[in-house]
C-alpha cells in the first residue's frame, strides 16, 4: 500500500476530515471451503460496504492459536470475516472498522472523532459483537466520578469490612461514549487502566481481561460543556480515527436499510465471528512481523523532523515513535507482509501522530493543521531504500 492517508496526488495539505487507514486487501482463502472475503476498500479513501447477508461467516468456529505457515493465513481470515460481519450494520466507514482491527492487533486504544449522527457508536458496538467480547458502555457525564469507571469500596454490612466493586472497566472493550463531557479527574482514571491494564485500589492491584480496547468517542463542533483531554490523556490512545460523512452511495444505502425495518439498537443478525483465542493468536502473529533498521531510522527521522518544524510546539515523543512502530507492524501483517516497510509506516502516520503534536498558536490561528504538518513530514524526510 503506497497511499498516504491525509495527501492528495498533488501533495496539497490535508482536508478538514482526512480518511482513516484504508482497509487492507483481502486475504485468499485457504480453500474453497472457507468464508467468503470482505469487500475490497479503495485506499485511501473507503468506499462504501458492499449489502450486507452474504454468507462470510457461515460454519466458523476459530482458527488454531498458533500462528505459522498456513494457521498465520487462517488468522489473517478470521480478521477480515470481523469486517465482513460489521459491513452488515454499518456502511461506509470501513476505513473506521479496519483502524479498530489495527489498534486491537498493536494492543492499542483509538479515540474516535466526528460529527453528531456518523455511526461512531454504532461501529464500536457492531466491532466487538463481530469480536464475540465482552463489552461494556460508559456515558461520560459532567457529574461521572472516577469509581463509576474503575470501581470503589463498598461496605458490606454482613460481613463489616469493605469489598471492591469493579467497574465497568472490567471488560474486554470499553465504549468511553463523549469522553469530553466528563472532567479531567474523572478521565484520569483511565490512565492506568489504559497503559498498565490494570486498576489500583487500596493498595492492592488488580489485572484487567486480556484482550483490552478502549473505544472513547467525541464530538469536534461542540465546546459549551466539554472538557479538552489533556496531553497525557491523549498520549494513550494509539490512533485518532476522524470518522467522516459517508460517499453519496453509502449514504442511500444506510436509507434504505433503514427503510426495509433496519434498527442500530438491535443488532440481531450480527454475531461473533471469531474467538478470543484468534485475537490473542493474532496479536502475537502481529509482533513477530519483522523491522530493519533503516524502517527503525526512518520513524526515528519521521519523529525527529515533527520537533523541528515551525508549526509545532510540542513534537512526537518516544512513545509516539514506538506507537507508530506497533501500529505499522500490525497494519503490515494484515496485508500480509513479513516485514515492516516505509509504505507501512507512512500510512500509519496521521492517524497515530495527529493527535499527539501541539501546535504553535499562530500556527493555529493561520488555519496549519496536524495533518497537513504531518503530510509535509512525509514529503520532507528522505525515505530509506
Amino acid at each position: 500500500m503506497t497511499d498516504r492517508p491525509g495527501t492528495d496526488p498533488a501533495g496539497s495539505p490535508a482536508p478538514a476530515y482526512p480518511p482513516a487507514p484504508p482497509a487492507p486487501p483481502l486475504v485468499p482463502a485457504p480453500s474453497a471451503a472457507a468464508a467468503a472475503p470482505a469487500p475490497q476498500a479503495a485506499a485511501p479513501a473507503p468506499q462504501s460496504a458492499a449489502p450486507a447477508g452474504g454468507s462470510t461467516t457461515a460454519g466458523h468456529a476459530g482458527v488454531s492459536p498458533t500462528a505459522s505457515g498456513s494457521d498465520d493465513v487462517a488468522l489473517r481470515q478470521a480478521m477480515q470475516r470481523v469486517r465482513a460481519e460489521v459491513d452488515k450494520a454499518v456502511v461506509g466507514q470501513a476505513g473506521t472498522v479496519t483502524g479498530l482491527l489495527v489498534a486491537l492487533l498493536a494492543r492499542g486504544h483509538v479515540l474516535l472523532e466526528g460529527v453528531p449522527g456518523v455511526a461512531k457508536t454504532l461501529v464500536v458496538r457492531s466491532f466487538s459483537r463481530a469480536l464475540g467480547l465482552d463489552t461494556k458502555r460508559v456515558q461520560f457525564t459532567p457529574d461521572l466520578m472516577p469509581g463509576d469507571v474503575t470501581g470503589s469500596l463498598v461496605y458490606d454490612a454482613r460481613t463489616g469490612e469493605f469489598e471492591f466493586r469493579r467497574g465497568p472497566v472490567f471488560t474486554n472493550i470499553l465504549l468511553a461514549d463523549e469522553i469530553n463531557r466528563t472532567p479531567p479527574k474523572t478521565q484520569a482514571a483511565l490512565l492506568e487502566a489504559m497503559e498498565e491494564r490494570q486498576v489500583s485500589s487500596d493498595g492492592a492491584s488488580m489485572a484487567l481481561p486480556d484482550p483490552f480496547l478502549v473505544a472513547a468517542t467525541q464530538n469536534p463542533i461542540e465546546h459549551e460543556g466539554t472538557y479538552s483531554l489533556p496531553e497525557a490523556q491523549l498520549d494513550r490512545f494509539l490512533m485518532k480515527l476522524v470518522v467522516g460523512i459517508p460517499e453519496r452511495d453509502a449514504e442511500v444505502s444506510v436509507l434504505r436499510r433503514h427503510a426495509d425495518g433496519f434498527s442500530p439498537r438491535e443488532l440481531t443478525d450480527l454475531r461473533p465471528v471469531v474467538t478470543a483465542a484468534d485475537i490473542l493468536a493474532a496479536q502475537q502473529a502481529a509482533g513477530r512481523v519483522q523491522v530493519t533498521d533503516d524502517v527503525l531510522g526512518y520513524v526515528v527521522d519521521l519523529a525527529r523532523a515533527t520537533r523541528q518544524s515551525p508549526s509545532v510546539q510540542l513534537g512526537a515523543s518516544p512513545r509516539a515513535s514506538t506507537a507508530l512502530l506497533a501500529a505499522a507492524k500490525a497494519w503490515a501483517w494484515l496485508n500480509g507482509s513479513s516485514a515492516v516497510t516505509p509504505d507501512h509506516v507512512q500510512t500509519m502516520l496521521i492517524p497515530v501522530w495527529r493527535h499527539r503534536l501541539q501546535l504553535r498558536p499562530d500556527a493555529e490561528m493561520e488555519g496549519v493543521s496536524a495533518d497537513a504538518v504531518l503530510t509535509s513530514v512525509v514529503q520532507q524526510t528522505r525515505v530509506p531504500i
